[in-house]
């Protein structure tokens, strides 16, 4: 929970090839305290059936940036054979399903603001954008 000196962070994925949550996903949350500063890696936590991650760990005070690693290659090789329907003028056999093995998604937060950063995720693209 955020106060009045740190922010606060909550994500989920919906895989939208096949309009379920995405369950299985690790995610590391790492912060810093400036544009110019060291990331410092504080955890990290895996979408649940619900795609969530409800345990991601706490900012320190004076964090001005946050990034989130999602590990999503892992999660496609599990689910390629469970994918709906062959999409079209997709390749008909990927080494791993996913185009882009990994996201990392990189934002500015403020004190005392909470940020809920949704990832939309298929095997080809994928979206983000700040929640509530």
């Amino acid at each position: 929970m955020s106060t009045s000196t740190t922010a606060s962070v909550s994500t989920h994925i919906l895989d939208t090839s096949v309009g379920r949550p995405a369950e299985g996903v690790a995610v590391q949350l790492a912060a810093r305290s400036g544009r110019t500063a060291a990331w410092q890696a504080l955890g990290g936590s895996a979408t649940d059936a619900d795609g969530r991650c409800k345990d991601l760990p706490a900012l320190p005070e004076g964090t001005t940036h946050v990034r989130l690693d999602f590990a999503v290659e892992p999660y496609f090789e599990k689910t390629a054979n469970q994918q709906a329907d062959a999409q079209q003028d997709a390749p008909a056999n990927r080494d791993s399903g996913a185009f882009f093995p990994e996201v990392a998604i990189t934002f500015a937060v403020e004190p005392g603001e909470h940020y809920h950063v949704p990832l939309l995720l298929n095997p080809f693209g994928y979206s983000v954008y700040r929640g509530s």
